[in-house]
């Protein structure tokens, strides 16, 4: 999606640090000094850690949304919403401007990965989004970042048979065995067919959450940190490890 181009003010909102963008972190900088992701040109810095997002953070499910970039490099795992969080920091660190676009997403697309009472007592709707990153006065929606080239290709093997639309163990898809994951000047989806309701884009993810991030009970919110997102990294974990 081509659109005017940005002024300077614009430039720099996309490019702030927030308390979940926290790309001032030492383990952060390090990581792109490590990596020199800086000294790439536009397009090969993006991909590059587009890649090492997808990639080298692995599918899974943290304690909460909202949690900074830092804790999500840390864990070394992350869903839609916290690897958003983390590849948005990373890029502001690189200079790349970037925004979070919001969306609720139908749980059935999480089966498989939810299973039992945790999928039963899930919410109907889940919160979820994408970031967009700019390029070359085109903005990109950049999806498919949310699963492991290994899980993925794990998933496919398991289900070899499929050669049309998928839903479940966090995918969903028109064309499964050919979902566009990787970034080549191009969007990427792998949960797009879920999505049911539209919040619209914002300049950080910490206004997107305060806005509209999934509402759980105490209770419920208890159970998801300390039993059901364990019970669903070992789902993904098992099929990872097949």
């Amino acid at each position: 999606m081509t659109e005017n181009p940005m002024s300077k003010s614009d430039t720099d909102r996309l490019l702030r640090e927030t308390p979940l963008l926290d790309y001032s972190a030492p383990s952060i900088q390090h990581l792109v000094q490590l990596r020199q992701w800086r000294d790439l040109p536009p397009f090969s810095r993006i991909q590059a850690v587009y890649n090492y997002v997808r990639d080298e953070i692995l599918f899974g499910y943290n304690v909460d949304d909202s949690i900074p970039a830092s804790k999500v490099l840390a864990d070394g795992y992350g869903q839609c919403n916290t690897k958003a969080t983390l590849f948005m920091a990373l890029l502001r660190a690189c200079g790349v401007p970037c925004r979070v676009h919001g969306f609720m997403i139908h749980k059935r697309l999480q089966k498989g990965a939810m299973t039992g009472l945790v999928y039963r007592s899930a919410p109907e709707y889940i919160f979820h989004s994408w970031v967009e990153v700019l390029l070359e006065d085109t903005w990109y929606q950049l999806e498919g970042l949310i699963l492991d080239g290994a899980y993925l290709q794990k998933l496919r093997s398991a289900c070899p048979d499929c050669t049309g639309a998928f839903c479940g163990y966090g995918v969903a898809v028109k064309d499964f065995q050919n979902a566009v994951v990787d970034f080549n000047r191009n969007h990427t989806y792998i949960q797009s067919e879920g999505i049911c309701r539209d919040f619209g884009l914002y300049d950080c993810p910490d206004d997107l959450l305060r806005e509209h991030g999934q509402a759980l009970s105490p209770a419920k919110a208890f159970l998801y940190r300390h039993w059901g997102r364990h019970l669903m990294n070992r789902n993904i974990k098992k099929l990872r490890n097949k």
